[in-house]
């Protein structure tokens, strides 16, 4: 637990589409914490993979090349920066070449633990405290956190939302897409996507984002004045 009333740690769990990283953002900004995109992380050392040559389809090529990428982190939620050995991340890591690969770059175990020791040290130098949003903080990464948070959704709405974020894109393949990455992520040996015991689970089917964020900054309200 943190040490005062105002630090808090947050963790935001849940599969993609559901409105983690526009939520987690948003309520790092209105209640003064820092913030972090754990999947941005995962998604640059893909990245770095990937340009340096490193064979996507061999775990142990990965795991070799796992210490290798710089990677940092910024937490402010207007401008979440991420820089791989000191060059702007921020782009190439949303493609959907990255997207495509993700996966199977972080079930190595060895990525798991180098990018959940990075995360656990960004946590730990916040000082007003943090939101952090991904797959396994309130399991894995940050199990004691105050607060733990696991949005959920109907595939068919976070289609929806994922398709209105890629332009153009079909909704019927994005949920389909959707539904594999879960499939992935929920059934891999090294800390899978899961739903801490002790987490709120809110669903966001029915919710517009602003009905979300006040949902959670309510919790985090409410869990600040009970300490």
């Amino acid at each position: 637990m943190s040490d005062t009333v105002e630090s808090v740690i947050v963790a935001i769990d849940g599969p993609s589409g559901t409105g983690k990283s526009s939520t987690s953002k948003a309520v790092a900004a209105a209640l003064g914490l820092s913030y972090l995109d754990t999947g941005a992380q995962y998604r640059a050392i893909t990245w770095w993979m990937i340009s340096n040559g490193v064979d996507i389809q061999d775990p142990m090529a990965i795991a070799t090349a796992a210490g290798k990428p710089v990677i940092v982190s910024g937490t402010d939620p207007a401008v979440p920066a991420i820089t791989v050995d000191g060059e702007d991340a921020s782009g190439p890591i949303r493609t959907q070449d990255v997207t495509s690969k993700v996966s199977a770059v972080s079930a190595v175990p060895e990525v798991r633990a180098r990018i959940t020791e990075l995360q656990r040290s960004i946590a730990a130098a916040a000082e007003k405290g943090i939101v952090v949003e991904g797959r396994d903080i309130g399991t894995t990464v940050l199990p004691d956190a105050d607060l733990k948070i696991f949005l959920t959704a109907s595939p068919e709405a976070r289609a929806a939302r994922r398709s209105g974020e890629l332009k153009g894109s079909d909704i019927a393949a994005t949920r389909e897409a959707l539904i594999k990455r879960d499939a992935a992520d929920s059934s891999r040996k090294t800390s899978p996507l899961a739903k801490a015991d002790d987490a709120v689970e809110v669903d966001t089917t029915g919710l517009t984002l602003q009905q979300v964020i006040e949902c959670v900054v309510t919790l985090v309200e409410e869990k600040r004045a009970a300490r």
